[in-house]
């Protein structure tokens, strides 16, 4: 049996498609009454600059006057990449399931940040090489790890296909749990390489332009990391046109997991945070196949990676905060979230012109 067609006979390309045909745009008469709300209330017009037109986006995602984003979650990919074995990295593979398993104890860096928001970390396995026990693991595995793409495809197309519904379905389990707004994130030991090769491909750029040190390579090992890039893409061709046909050759399970969350934020009106590099050419690869998927995502801040910025200017987004960060894990994406609290609660709190003693302000030409 083909493994595109899962235990219940289902076609996972055939889902795929009927998931992305349910994507409409966010409801614009909301976001009109929102900015509309936000000239009425007592302050010089326009003067919150991003942090109102984040509200007007949120509220037009959700087609409510007053969002609501109470209830968070940290949504964090979890797989390991064949490509490792090509000395990319300055860790092995094993980090990928202890660092999951310390999301699972709260001892992660993603967890000190998650609590300032009241955010829920949710780690998910979509492909670590081992099985994972920790508590509050979501067990989605696709498959143990990725090959190693400077020798093979990273993985078929139909494993690309199942990981991107799997990414999917967790938004729409999100969903009936009662959460209203995902930051996305990832873990997984050779992921700035997979997604370097990705973002190349993609947006037909230099390797060397959009390859950096990851998590602290010397010099070596960032030319060992080009030339296994290189050597991938020049091995698989993958067709620039055809994200999932990129995302098989040379990409990775934790990138397709975020892929498909990206576009199950759009199938189920949730607000998505991007995180970093490796999140930004996810919610590349999710535009590419659903276009209307970018209005319902929001940048957080710009990876220090070297391709951090590009890899956002290329789908359209403007970052909210430059902290030179690239850690993952959705840190930046919590940072994120906190910046759109602060503005819903200007957006809820801020007096209306009609209750103070100043005349309202008008746009001036």
């Amino acid at each position: 049996m083909c493994d595109c067609v899962n235990k219940n006979g289902y076609d996972q390309r055939e889902v795929l498609e009927s998931y992305i045909q349910k994507i409409e745009p966010i409801n614009q008469k909301v976001c009109e009454e929102a900015r509309a709300h936000w000239d009425s209330i007592a302050k010089p017009l326009r003067s919150l600059g991003k942090l109102e037109t984040m509200v007007i986006q949120l509220a037009g995602i959700q087609g409510k006057k007053v969002p609501n984003i109470k209830e968070k979650a940290v949504l964090i990919f979890c797989g390991d990449n064949g490509v490792v074995e090509e000395g990319v990295t300055q860790t092995t593979s094993e980090v990928t399931a202890i660092v999951t398993e310390n999301f699972t104890k709260g001892i992660a860096s993603i967890n000190s940040f998650a609590k300032v928001v009241n955010a829920t970390v949710i780690p998910v396995d979509i492909g670590i090489c081992r099985d994972i026990n920790g508590v509050g693991v979501w067990q989605k595995k696709v498959a143990y790890g990725t090959k190693n793409m400077a020798k093979e495809p990273a993985m078929t197309r139909e494993t690309c296909i199942q990981a991107i519904v799997t990414g999917i379905e967790c938004i729409r389990e999100l969903k009936e749990k009662g959460y209203t707004m995902v930051m996305t994130g990832e873990m997984g030991i050779g992921n700035t390489t997979t997604s370097s090769a990705v973002l190349s491909v993609l947006e037909n750029l230099p390797v060397e332009e959009v390859t950096g040190k990851g998590a602290g390579l010397s010099s070596e090992g960032l030319e060992r990391k080009i030339k296994a890039i290189k050597t991938a893409i020049q091995l698989h061709q993958p067709d620039q046109c055809d994200p999932i046909d990129v995302l098989s050759k040379v990409g990775g399970l934790d990138i397709c997991g975020m892929v498909g969350a990206f576009l199950g934020g759009a199938i189920y009106n949730i607000p998505m945070i991007i995180d970093g590099f490796i999140s930004a050419v996810a919610a590349n690869c999710a535009i590419r196949l659903a276009p209307l998927a970018t209005e319902y995502m929001f940048a957080s801040h710009c990876s220090a990676e070297p391709a951090g910025k590009r890899a956002l200017d290329v789908i359209g987004k403007s970052p909210s905060l430059q902290c030179d960060m690239c850690l993952g894990e959705g840190t930046g994406a919590v940072l994120g979230a906190q910046l759109i609290e602060f503005g819903l609660a200007a957006y809820c709190e801020i007096a209306a012109f009609d209750d103070v003693d100043f005349e309202q302000y008008t746009l001036l030409s």
